[in-house]
């Protein structure tokens, strides 16, 4: 395929979606259902896009595409609100937007700094579309050299360090939290040998744990029961009469934006870790680079951007692994995932030869979404700050039912229903424990690669474990793995401490 033919592709894919009302109508909807649920306290992008995978259960995969993409930018987008007008932040990835936006609205610039996160929110997009195009040939190629040693040591990979990078606390929570996710993902029948694995005899578990319930209760069900256990409430908001899309402001921090998008793009690849990790990076070096950090916390607009740009392209980095390796790189990926298999659509090496226009046709979605976004964004905003007027106590109640619709819905299984309220109390349990989320659904959706493709490595080395150190990807990943692990061994980090200082004194002399 030549450069003109991949191009033609894609603005081809813009034209259809442009072409067709419907469609049109389906973006847009969705950008500002995702806006709301990103705006409202206590519900996410995440369960978002969970939700509404069950409602495009009839789409066609394209149309499907359309919806779950635009929910997932939205979404991303619309914690930004809350950040700004109230101070406290509708999503974990607009958390660190609140220290600054904030400071913002007191001084009366709201509508500035809205329209400084709307713009650079949709920015953010489209630098992260950019970057799927260009690197997921490259990805997608090398995984082809991946032989089934490779596959296990990379989903082990992504378990590992999602847990390591995602625990409040102590990284072992992590860790745990990932291989009960992988432990998960063991139950049912094996498909390489048919044999019935912790089923206890229920035919219902044959087949395995079903995703998208799994998802909708370990995300949906604890946000539920903290919302309401909480009695959340939003007493006041800033008042400011419109949005202000600010380009003066953005082309002088174009450097920013730059180096914003790239953090965001580099986190969104590694596994299971999320645009709220992104967001808090993209903060601290626009600090450490700002030529006035004493702004910072006191309404910087600079923070502001920066921010805002890496937590939205934070989503197409996250698209690289799932879309060439079928890895998902955050919370939200993980539920796209879920989706795509739920249309038929296999992620992974494979996808450009089954489906050789799929990532060109989400780049084109990407980018739409951003403009959609954007226009929705700096239009609608008195309309989205409406909703933060709605009483928890009436919208929770709806959301739960909506998540018990949405599980039962897929296969019209009640066993499903059995299947996510369990999960949801036991992540709820886990959450309150300072147990991250994320690795577990990291490890549930990883499970069945790395479970298959150490089996079958092991049948074709008739047990050995040599090919992992003959083989140089292989053996990469593994010292990676290892070496990951021991750095966080309280020994080991202690004597890198104390290394450190010693360092630095002998630099002082």
């Amino acid at each position: 395929m030549g450069f003109l033919e991949p191009l033609q592709i894609f603005f081809m894919n813009i034209a259809g979606i442009l072409c067709n009302p419907v469609t049109l109508l389906i973006l847009f909807g969705s950008v500002v259902m995702g806006i709301i649920f990103g705006a409202t306290p206590g519900l996410t992008a995440t369960l978002g896009v969970a939700l509404l995978t069950t409602l495009t259960y009839g789409m066609n995969a394209s149309t499907a595409m359309v919806a779950l993409m635009g929910i997932y930018v939205g979404g991303v987008y619309g914690g930004s609100y809350t950040s700004i007008l109230v101070n406290i932040p509708g999503t974990a990835a607009s958390a660190a937007t609140a220290l600054d936006g904030y400071p913002l609205a007191c001084k009366g610039q709201a509508g500035r700094a809205l329209g400084l996160t709307t713009t650079a929110s949709a920015i953010g997009t489209f630098i992260g579309m950019i970057f799927v195009v260009l690197l997921s040939p490259v990805i997608s190629a090398l995984a082809l050299e991946f032989t089934s040693f490779e596959f296990f040591l990379l989903a082990l990979f992504g378990i590992v360090i999602s847990g390591t990078l995602t625990s409040q606390d102590l990284v072992y929570k992590g860790w745990i939290a990932g291989f009960i996710g992988l432990f998960l993902a063991t139950i049912g029948r094996d498909s390489l040998q048919f044999f019935p694995r912790y089923t206890f005899g229920m035919t219902e578990l044959d087949g395995g744990l079903d995703l998208v319930p799994v998802l909708i209760g370990a995300f949906g069900i604890p946000q539920i029961i903290q919302t309401i256990r909480d009695n959340f409430k939003i007493e006041e908001t800033k008042k400011f009469k419109r949005i202000l899309p600010d380009f003066k402001t953005i082309g002088h921090n174009v450097p920013t934006i730059i180096r914003s998008s790239l953090i965001g793009v580099g986190i969104g690849a590694v596994p299971g870790i999320g645009e709220d990790i992104a967001g808090w990076v993209s903060y601290g070096t626009a600090k450490k680079t700002s030529k006035h950090p004493e702004e910072f916390g006191k309404g910087s607009v600079e923070a502001v951007i920066s921010t805002e740009t890496a937590n939205n392209s934070c989503i197409g980095g996250a698209m690289i692994p799932l879309l060439n390796l079928g890895i998902p790189g955050s919370p939200p990926a993980a539920m796209l995932l879920g989706a795509l298999m739920l249309h038929g659509i296999q992620p992974g090496p494979m996808l450009n030869f089954d489906n050789p226009t799929f990532i060109l046709e989400i780049t084109a979605i990407l980018l739409l979404a951003s403009v959609a976004m954007w226009v929705c964004g700096i239009l609608l905003a008195k309309q989205f700050v409406k909703v933060l007027r709605v009483p928890t106590s009436l919208f929770m109640p709806i959301i739960a039912v909506l998540c018990i619709i949405g599980s039962y819905a897929l296969g019209t299984r009640v066993f499903n229903l059995y299947l996510m309220l369990p999960i949801g109390i036991i992540a709820y349990f886990l959450t309150e424990m300072k147990y991250p989320i994320a690795p577990l659904i990291i490890g549930v959706i990883l499970g069945d690669m790395c479970d298959q493709n150490l089996r079958r490595a092991l049948m074709v080395s008739q047990g050995s474990f040599t090919p992992i150190f003959t083989r140089p990807v292989s053996l990469v990943l593994f010292l990676v793995i290892v070496v990951m692990v021991l750095s966080q061994i309280p020994f080991i980090r202690n004597f890198q401490v104390k290394m450190k200082n010693r360092t630095l004194k002998l630099l002082r002399r």
